[in-house]
């Protein structure tokens, strides 16, 4: 009898050789790279102009940075040559009383209620902003003469001298004298110490400067105020992602060159590192958006430690002299300047 072979009947019969299982795989593979190059081929114009738009902005990244350091170089040398001064506008020229004077060969502009029956009874010392190189702006100006109508003040301004063709020598040399002119004839309460920006470093620095016992204004208001132009506060980096307005380097410059031939952490330029002991009735308004935020806590923290009170008054999402400029959050900018003027009253 034959013997009859069992088939294994459902069960898979494997292949005898492994290598139909490894070509598949292989196959595949083989496909994909082929597919690519493909793809590489037909994309290779397009990827080529990316990788060489690429380049080429590096390039004009690389080129602009020279070109903005002339630019910058080519500005202080502009302004270092030019006489750079302030000039009440025409608007508030017509609208209001302006007296212009002379102090150290500079002029000084007295702003007053036109109506000579008005009762006035406040003097408001104001020292403008503008990194210590720019003169008054229209802001500045519209600022002053809605202050004069809101409150019944006279103001005086002081063109001080800017850099980077003057310094703080001269900077004090004018308003140092003006200043005790200025508190002889009014006296010391019915004054007011008004700075913003700059101009609110440099009164501070002026107070500081005087003598231990000296007569001191009523009330020094300080609006973002610039307390320390070496810029040295780490914490500033992280405000400066919100700061649309200041630059940490830019300020560096030009505290280098107001302070010409002293540290940038002399008080002179500085306040922050004067003696605090000598201030008196200051308050500072202050926003959270500005890189000069900062050091007004640092002030504080100091007059503390020296027994002095300094009243902050911190606008969050405010930005750099927002109660001034028309660029900024109009309804912090009137809350602002609201509560500005109920303290000058």
């Amino acid at each position: 009898m034959k013997k009859v072979r069992k088939r294994n009947v459902g069960k898979r019969v494997m292949p005898k050789s492994r290598n139909v299982r490894r070509a598949q795989p292989q196959e595949r593979q083989q496909t994909k790279q082929q597919a690519r190059q493909q793809t590489r081929q037909q994309a290779g114009p397009q990827v080529r102009r990316t990788k060489h738009r690429r380049k080429k902005l590096a390039k004009s990244k690389i080129l602009l940075v020279p070109i903005i350091v002339i630019l910058i170089a080519c500005s202080f040398a502009y302004f270092a040559q030019k006489e750079v001064v302030s000039k009440p506008t025409k608007q508030i020229e017509s609208d209001l009383k302006v007296e212009t004077s002379q102090s150290n060969n500079r002029n000084v502009f007295t702003i007053s209620p036109k109506d000579e029956n008005v009762n006035i009874k406040k003097t408001i010392f104001y020292l403008h902003g503008g990194a210590y190189m720019a003169e008054m702006t229209k802001e500045h100006w519209e600022f002053i003469e809605k202050l004069v109508n809101d409150t019944n003040a006279k103001v005086i301004i002081p063109d001080y001298p800017l850099a980077p063709k003057y310094s703080y020598k001269e900077v004090f040399e004018m308003i140092e004298p003006l200043y005790e002119q200025t508190i002889n004839e009014v006296g010391t309460s019915n004054l007011i110490m008004l700075g913003d920006s700059a101009g609110g470093g440099l009164a501070l620095s002026l107070m500081e400067k005087l003598e231990k016992n000296a007569r001191v204004p009523n009330k020094t208001i300080l609006i973002s105020p610039w307390l320390d132009v070496s810029m040295s506060n780490e914490a500033m980096k992280e405000v400066q992602k919100k700061d649309k307005n200041l630059n940490i380097n830019t300020l560096k410059l030009a505290g280098k060159s107001y302070a010409k031939d002293i540290e940038t952490t002399d008080y002179l330029v500085s306040p922050l590192y004067g003696d605090v002991s000598k201030l008196k009735y200051v308050t500072i308004f202050t926003g959270t958006n500005d890189i000069l935020n900062p050091d007004v806590y640092e002030l504080q923290k100091k007059a503390e430690e020296k027994n002095r009170n300094i009243e902050v008054k911190t606008y969050d999402g405010a930005a750099h002299n927002w109660i001034i400029e028309h660029k900024n959050n109009k309804e912090l900018t009137e809350k602002g300047y609201k509560e500005l003027v109920d303290m000058i009253k």
